[in-house]
């Protein structure tokens, strides 16, 4: 009851904070000299007329409405900073102008008719800045990591990481099949997808073509999934459960780790934990009883906010997803001051436990990334 009371909350907060975006971009895009000159002769449709950056807007919803609030957000503080500078400029203009009087040697120009130029900034500084990000969040990089260990692996293991793919988002069922064409290219000795390989808007057809993707991939150990958060879904108005998805990917030759453990020929044991939204999931402590400590443990932790624990349970490598990097700019700056999770992005060790949080190979519900950049991650221990 609470998380419905919190979520409409929210919506009824975003939703207001978007019409005062409006209205704000509605009144400056009335300042443009042709808007202005269209005006004195038709008053009410000028106003009509006004509206074109917001229909822009809007037409994102089509993407999915979260996207049209981003966009909407971004051309509104965009505006607002371009106004304020513009404020400032003339008013140093002005105090120019003024000293030059006193010294006598100011000479009046030709009024000319006035351009509102901080307006057609804003919005081409909104366009080339999105755009940026649109690119970022669809074009996937190959970031690469190698650590060593002193724990015996033999020839070492390379593994490739993907999290966050939320299909249907950025990439359908084929878009996804393609790219694990790519990783079967690389011949890792095993695949790990820590979580959110769907979403509450993942299509059937596409998630048992991902599933079939997964499947496909050339890998020595085989494919290793563990829940995340939009796994099991939200609201359940999609067409298939958590139990259709995971049965999808055995089914596929997928193996699936729900707080489970498995014992790598001997060499490593890979450890699937529960998403931590699911109060039932066992502790590290719980799942690393009765383990081997001189053998290498990898573990799938969908959100990076247990570190501790899973350091004194004797992991020595923790790869997660989640945040997206951070996603949009400054969000994963916030949700770090705030506490809400470890680490937000990148590889970092603490104590004998190296960590590793992906930005994803997708994200969730915004087709932009500007505060990261969507990949694969490339993981080489020696």
């Amino acid at each position: 009851m609470l998380a419905w009371i919190v979520m409409l909350s929210s919506m009824i907060a975003v939703g207001g904070a978007a019409a005062v975006c409006m209205y704000y971009v509605v009144k400056r895009t009335h300042r443009f000299y042709p808007v202005r000159q269209f005006a004195k002769k038709h008053r009410w449709l000028s106003w009509a007329v006004s509206l074109t950056p917001v229909l822009v807007c809007a037409a994102f919803a089509s993407i999915r409405i979260v996207a049209m609030y981003v966009v909407m957000f971004h051309l509104t503080l965009f505006w607002i900073v371009c106004d304020i500078v513009s404020i400032l400029v003339m008013k140093f203009r002005k105090r120019l102008r003024m000293k030059a009087r006193r010294r006598g040697d100011y000479t009046p120009r030709r009024r000319i008719r006035r351009r509102y130029t901080a307006g057609y900034v804003a919005i081409v500084m909104t366009v080339v800045y999105l755009s940026y990000g649109w690119y970022m969040a669809h074009h996937i990089v190959t970031t690469r990591y190698k650590i060593d260990t002193d724990k015996p692996v033999r020839s070492g293991i390379h593994a490739v990481m993907i999290a966050d793919c939320h299909i249907g988002i950025t990439m359908d069922g084929e878009q996804f099949a393609e790219e694990m064409r790519k990783i079967s290219a690389m011949q890792p000795d095993i695949v790990l997808l820590p979580g959110d390989f769907v979403d509450d808007d993942t299509s059937l057809k596409d998630m048992r073509r991902a599933c079939k993707a997964l499947g496909e991939i050339n890998s020595k150990y085989g494919v290793y999934v563990s829940h995340g958060n939009h796994d099991p879904g939200f609201f359940g108005y999609r067409s298939f459960t958590l139990d259709d998805l995971d049965a999808e990917l055995k089914a596929d030759g997928v193996h699936v780790l729900a707080d489970e453990t498995k014992l790598i020929d001997g060499r490593f044991y890979v450890i699937g934990r529960e998403d931590k939204s699911d109060r039932e999931r066992l502790t590290m402590d719980e799942l690393s009883e009765g383990l081997d400590s001189n053998i290498y443990k990898i573990v799938l932790d969908h959100q990076p906010n247990d570190f501790a624990a899973e350091n004194r349970a004797g992991a020595d490598l923790v790869v997660s997803g989640h945040t997206h990097g951070g996603h949009i700019f400054p969000s994963g700056q916030v949700g770090r001051l705030l506490g809400f999770n470890d680490c937000i992005y990148g590889m970092e060790r603490r104590g004998s436990t190296v960590y590793i949080v992906t930005s994803g190979i997708s994200g969730w519900a915004i087709p932009f990334k500007t505060g990261c950049c969507s990949e694969v991650v490339d993981i080489y221990i020696n």
